[in-house]
């Protein structure tokens, strides 16, 4: 893949992480990259020597073509400060200025160390909302409901898998378990026995979450449990990252919102201090975002979109393995703010 650019002028990219299993670091060898939207969403502009992006996140960057003409890689290559074995092959393009012959060796960039906490950090704590008139940043400030959910893996048995157990991820040390039918046809159908609506709030065993690794699972169930929110209401979720079996960074996708980032540690979450530290005035809006190995996110949204959402890690190995679950966010007064009814010709499953 060659980019070919004249010099002086700058360039859109728009920056997709289509893999399905990796966070990735991504540069330009001599050239800065200005973030200027994530997710669909403005951002303040800000200049780094390279980007943190996570499966399924959009990233949009400004490139001006003003070093010295020539051919430079292009690269990608996986961010995992856990001890996972990764695959830590690296993708390149070239950006290649008019003119240039293909015979000339492209320099490489010097993206950050596959484990570099320290930038993905600093990354993106940069990340903020323009909160201009014209695009302000409407965070919410009184929070109706708080929710509290812990990510943790662990082992079940399973007497045809290899070993005699399978890995199982978990929130609040519930496994999704995928239903036959539809959740939205369930909802919207009233229909029985699809799923319960009794996700709880907060986990049943509060314990150290990012202390000395933990091998056991708490006694992991599974199951189809939502969390039902009331429509128009305010939520404020911290996603806690736990040391069951391993700690990991665990990039979370809401659909049907974007919402705040309004707050991210390293560490347990403590709700009597950390609040106070929140940005309340320019927090970064998106829908996917990334919770630290061994730390917490909290971010806040208001349930103004009736239906069925999934949330869940956007790590695909994760989600096969139960690390999910869904919202109903209950219809609103009148039609405009209800679910709409299946179309007509829509096939049947």
């Amino acid at each position: 893949f060659v980019m070919e650019v004249e010099q002086g002028k700058t360039y859109l990219l728009r920056i997709i992480n289509a893999a399905l299993n990796d966070e990735l670091f991504f540069g330009i060898a001599g050239h800065n990259l200005t973030v200027v939207e994530v997710d669909a969403v403005y951002t303040k502009p800000f200049t780094s020597e390279a980007i943190l992006i996570a499966p399924g996140q959009t990233t949009n960057v400004l490139v001006q073509a003003n070093q010295a003409s020539g051919r430079y890689f292009m690269a990608a290559r996986p961010f995992m400060d856990a001890p996972i074995a990764v695959d830590n092959k690296t993708a390149t393009g070239i950006f290649q200025y008019r003119g240039i012959p293909n015979t000339v060796l492209p320099s490489l960039p010097q993206l950050p160390a596959s484990n570099d906490t320290a930038f993905a950090l600093s990354y993106n704590k940069k990340l903020k909302s323009l909160n201009t008139p014209n695009f302000p940043a409407n965070v919410p400030l009184k929070v109706d409901r708080k929710l509290f959910y812990t990510i943790g893996f662990g082992k079940e048995s399973c007497p045809t898998c290899l070993n005699g157990t399978r890995f199982v991820a978990s929130l609040n040390n519930i496994s999704f378990e995928m239903p036959q039918v539809g959740l939205l046809q369930a909802h919207y159908f009233n229909l029985k026995g699809v799923f319960k609506t009794d996700f709880p709030d907060r986990p049943q065993t509060s314990f150290n979450y990012t202390g000395a690794p933990l091998t056991a699972n708490l006694g992991t169930s599974t199951g189809t449990r939502l969390s039902k929110i009331a429509f128009n209401s305010t939520v404020e979720l911290v996603l806690q990252d736990t040391n069951l079996l391993t700690v990991e960074s665990h990039p979370f996708h809401l659909h049907g919102y974007n919402f705040f980032v309004v707050g991210t540690g390293i560490g347990n979450f403590d709700p009597a201090k950390d609040p106070a530290k929140y940005n309340l005035v320019d927090p970064v809006e998106r829908n996917t975002v990334g919770v630290p190995t061994g730390g917490w996110t909290a971010i806040r949204f208001r349930a103004d979109n009736p239906g069925v959402w999934f949330m869940h890690c956007h790590l695909e190995l994760h989600t096969g393995w139960g690390l999910k679950t869904a919202f109903v966010v209950e219809d609103g007064p009148g039609s405009d703010h209800s679910v709409l009814p299946p179309p007509k010709d829509l096939p049947p499953c």
